[in-house]
């Protein structure tokens, strides 16, 4: 007793058993929150007895009720973090976590006359605390990646295949789906809502249920941002700051250079990506008749789960022949909505940071220079020279997809519509191939034109450092600039004002190549595993799985297992990149300290 009391009349010793309890407690507060999500899951996804479900409902109640008391205790143990927003925030959660515990083991203590999914409706806040409280576990769990001393590249690969095959778990539970479906058709449904393609080997409105649809969107939003991305965001918000460490681990994957701006940046991607999605969702809503739903609730998961879909460039849809199903094939305005949101989704991250810097810049110079505190005569560079050849070459890509489609399209799925239904869908149809892969018109009408100039757009894709895939707008760019520097004897790449870097045109080279070969040895391997399908519709399967598109010619469901393993391993080559998997397992080679001798070789 006398030992105790000198521990804690001491500051320095007292700090140090305070520290070590909290070491303690974390780890357990970790293990709480993943077992009471893993009792969530298992009751919404599984349709237990009687007496499991009352079992393991008490077991659920018991680990809130620890989990809020160890939350409590963890800040109360950490004096100084006592006095901020985010410990009253965490010591709120706690309270309401212990009051939700007991309540629920009341409940529990009588007789059980509704299943898990009744009751789960009964405790919404306290499922969707749970769903938050996993998520801020996980990111914190995230931050510390780092000292695992793996490659990031290795770990950004890593983080999507363990997504997947937890997305595939989930989608195989039976209350995910109406009927059952086999482990390889719910692992191919994972890798492309995960890769953000939108191919399907079943239908999405009839074969999952409203829970499934929600663990597919789910997986949708964090494949879009990526697995590391979205972990890091909420393992940032809740921890308040990131090391040094983490900054360095995390600047490859959201393009930021600025070591000290990482934290501020994950939080203008989330509020970017949710803000336009939010918008998105409200529009759609208000585009759509309610006669197409039971009732306003199902009006707002389709207008969601689009929204969602659009902007992560993903194309799934809850409508069995998605956008082309009657009652939404003529609603042109939503169909612009969704255009737009997959064009912003697709246009890169980067490109959005580099203009809010911009605007933010001016913004705070013109109201300095109102207040008289300084005369703002500097106007900083608009855009890199990244953000020009992203806006350029996507907007030379739409307005020639448009141009394309509507000359090649007016005897085949423009037929009949009206003018303003022929521009916006010519428009739709230039957006939709580079990766989002809705669709408002029937696929296997297409001019076969216009099937091959998709086969471009498809290839080509988004822009780098977006939800989409493909080679990337800019590697596309690149290539042409380089070209055009040869053609008319320049030594150099030039374009804005600036030259492009020897790496530069290196990489862009080496995608593209890269590109081919993996193409191309997939259109061989289906061809061989269905020899009964047309080339033209193998390739076009092809191209849309390695852009993350989702288009088909009709052909997804009827392909072997076989061809269904190849197309998700071209899926995810073509979302985390097929360069980005060379460079996480090659073995980093050191300074080349030589050169040889240059010679030519004979090229043309």
């Amino acid at each position: 007793m006398k030992r105790a009391f000198q521990i804690l009349s001491n500051p320095d010793k007292n700090l140090i058993l305070n520290k070590r309890i909290k070491n303690l407690l974390e780890p357990l507060i970790l293990y709480l929150s993943f077992g009471a999500f893993g009792l969530f899951v298992y009751h919404l996804g599984y349709s237990p007895t009687h007496e499991t479900l009352e079992v393991t409902s008490r077991l659920f109640s018991l680990f809130l009720f620890l989990l809020g008391i160890l939350m409590g205790l963890k800040i109360l143990m950490s004096n100084e973090s006592i006095k901020n927003r985010r410990a009253i925030f965490e010591l709120t959660i706690a309270v309401f976590l212990v009051i939700m515990a007991l309540i629920r083991w009341q409940i529990f203590g009588g007789d059980l006359s509704e299943d898990a999914l009744n009751i789960s409706k009964r405790f919404f806040i306290l499922n969707v605390l749970v769903i938050v409280l996993f998520i801020m576990e996980l990111g914190k769990l995230s931050l510390m990646v780092n000292k695992l001393k793996l490659n990031p590249s290795l770990v950004f690969i890593l983080s999507f295949i363990v997504l997947i095959f937890i997305g595939a778990a989930l989608l195989s539970l039976p209350r995910s789906t109406t009927v059952p479906i086999t482990f390889i058709d719910a692992l191919f449904t994972s890798t492309s809502a995960v890769c953000v393609t939108g191919l399907i080997v079943v239908d999405t409105s009839s074969v999952f249920t409203v829970f499934g649809q929600t663990i597919l969107i789910s997986l949708i939003q964090i494949g879009g941002l990526g697995m590391m991305t979205f972990t890091s965001f909420f393992g940032f918000f809740f921890k308040g700051s990131l090391s040094i460490e983490n900054s360095l681990y995390l600047k490859d994957y959201i393009n930021e250079n600025n070591i000290g701006a990482i934290g501020s940046t994950l939080v203008k991607i989330i509020i970017f990506t949710l803000g336009v999605e939010l918008i998105g969702t409200i529009l759609v809503y208000n585009l759509t008749s309610p006669e197409f739903f039971t009732n306003n609730t199902a009006r707002f998961f389709f207008a969601l789960f689009h929204s969602i879909s659009a902007f992560c460039n993903a194309g799934f849809s809850t409508l069995y022949n998605g956008l082309y199903e009657t009652g939404f094939r003529e609603l042109y305005n939503m169909h612009l909505v969704i255009a737009i949101s997959i064009i912003l989704g697709g246009i890169g991250f980067p490109v959005f940071i580099n203009y809010y810097n911009y605007f933010h810049r001016v913004a705070l110079g013109g109201v300095r220079e109102i207040k008289g505190l300084e005369e703002y005569k500097h106007t900083p560079r608009v855009s890199s020279i990244n953000t020009r050849l992203v806006m350029y070459t996507t907007g030379i890509l739409l307005v020639v997809g448009t141009l394309v489609y509507w000359f090649f399209e007016q005897e085949s799925s423009l037929k009949g519509l009206s003018t303003y239904g022929k521009i916006v869908t010519s428009f739709f149809g230039s957006v939709t191939p580079r990766t989002a892969g809705f669709n408002t018109v029937d696929m296997t009408t297409l001019a076969v034109p216009t099937v091959l100039f998709y086969l471009i757009l498809m290839w080509i894709g988004a822009s780098p450092g977006s939800t989409g895939g493909g080679i990337k707008t800019t590697t596309f760019a690149v290539a042409i600039l380089n070209t055009w520097s040869v053609a008319t004897g320049k030594k150099r790449v030039e374009v804005f004002g600036r030259e492009i870097t020897g790496e530069t045109l290196r990489k862009s080279f080496a995608v593209i190549a890269l590109s081919f070969l993996v193409v191309g040895l997939a259109v061989f391997l289906i061809s061989i595993f269905n020899p009964e399908l047309e080339l033209i519709d193998v390739a076009f399967e092809v191209f849309s799985a390695f852009a993350t598109v989702g288009l088909s010619l009709g052909i997804t469901a009827k392909l072997s297992t076989a061809s269904k393993i190849v197309i998700m391993l071209v899926m995810f080559l073509g979302r985390v990149g097929t360069l980005t998997i060379l460079i996480a397992i090659s073995r980093k080679i050191g300074e080349q300290r030589y050169r040889y001798p240059e010679e030519s070789v004979i090229v043309s």
